[in-house]
């Protein structure tokens, strides 16, 4: 299986664990952290979205021009534009980034911040309108002809548009969830489908949801999956966890954290295995998700570069192909990553896939998953 590594573009130095030095989009701190992602093999970050954070589409033509191949993925929420001028910003962003733009549609999980830009449907009406969005979206893509949509949240006559993503390929789609209703758009639409870091048995069982939910839609190939964590390094294992309870100690004393009861439901479950345990697995801590009540991606790893490595290494023997990692110093930690954890998870990996290879070459069984390719 490939295996790919997602970081975070964010437009500032702000964490959770100490407040921005300067304005909330700082141009050359933008580019100094994509262009630190692009030196140390990540294959992609992401330009996340807020209701009253950046615009991340201009931000994204901003590292866009900046960088060289590091791939772009463009966070968005379908209750901001209709779906056929989104097609055209991201056809656009496409050709502006030669090919390099990837885009991660949000349902939204909190009814607050939905609402803060008009959103008032429930849960299942939002992961309905996002499957409808796509699709029109793809077919804004890729139809060279006027076209018509008559459907539940949008309808229109002879569309057609005059741009259109760079090559003979479209934008790879990614969306997440936990819930039935998500499993079922990302059966039908996406290439891939985005988790957060839970312990193993718990990412087993989500994994065999999302493939379920794929054969159930017909689909050959399943898309592929990515979990996400934060990653919490130290030349020892005495002081990765030194390291991790200042971390803890810095986010509860962070004033300026806005922390607010979950909504969402995988939220809650980040909580709620927060509360059953401190630890799981190899290196999995998760007390940062009850100190920001789950808010996004919370739960660490933690160890040595080795000994995160190994932990991920246990994800992508599950079926895991991209992993998501986002520090807490975000420069300095996207840069002691990509040095010391992703080569040892890159050549591990090709190992594993080499030893697959040759026992299916002698006629052998393969154990673990299957390589899978990608979605069309």
């Amino acid at each position: 299986m490939p295996i790919e590594f997602l970081g975070y573009a964010a437009t500032n130095d702000g964490s959770e664990t100490h407040p921005r030095s300067g304005p909330s989009f700082d141009p050359d701190y933008t580019v100094r952290l994509a262009r630190a992602h692009e030196e140390w093999g990540w294959d992609r970050v992401l330009f996340a979205y807020g209701s009253g954070s950046p615009d991340p589409a201009p931000a994204t033509a901003y590292v866009a021009a900046h960088t060289e191949k590091l791939q772009l993925l463009l966070a968005h929420r379908p209750n901001v534009s209709y779906p056929t001028y989104a097609a055209k910003t991201f056809a656009t962003l496409d050709r502006i980034s030669d090919g390099r733009l990837c885009v991660h549609f949000i349902t939204g999980g909190d009814d607050t911040e939905q609402a803060r830009e008009g959103d008032f449907l429930s849960m299942a009406e939002r992961y309905s309108r996002t499957g409808e969005y796509i699709g029109i979206v793809k077919r804004a893509w890729t139809e060279r002809e006027p076209f018509s949509h008559h459907g539940w949240y949008f309808d229109f006559d002879s569309f057609v548009s005059d741009v259109f993503p760079a090559g003979d390929r479209r934008p790879l789609v990614s969306v997440g969830g936990c819930v039935p209703e998500a499993y079922a758009v990302g059966a039908a639409e996406a290439d891939v489908y985005c988790l957060w870091g839970e312990p193993l048995d718990r990412t087993a069982e989500q994994i065999e949801a999302v493939r379920a939910a794929s054969a159930a839609a017909g689909r050959a190939q399943p898309p592929r999956i990515q979990v996400a964590f934060r990653p919490i390094l130290g030349a020892t294992e005495e002081l990765a966890w030194e390291k991790a309870h200042r971390i803890l100690a810095a986010i509860k004393s962070n004033r300026r954290l806005s922390v607010v009861p979950a909504q969402s439901t995988g939220t809650r479950r980040l909580i709620a295995i927060a509360g059953h345990s401190e630890r799981f697995d190899r290196a999995l801590w998760t007390p940062a998700a009850l100190a920001t009540k789950g808010a996004d991606n919370s739960n660490a790893l933690v160890g040595t570069p080795e000994t995160v490595a190994q932990a991920l290494l246990d994800y992508y023997d599950l079926g895991v192909e991209i992993f998501s990692a986002r520090g807490y110093d975000l420069l300095e930690d996207a840069t002691e990553f990509g040095r010391h954890v992703i080569p040892i998870v890159r050549e591990e990996a090709a190992k594993r896939e080499a030893a697959r290879a040759a026992r299916k070459a002698s006629g052998g069984t393969t154990a673990g998953p299957a390589p899978r390719g990608m979605a069309a």
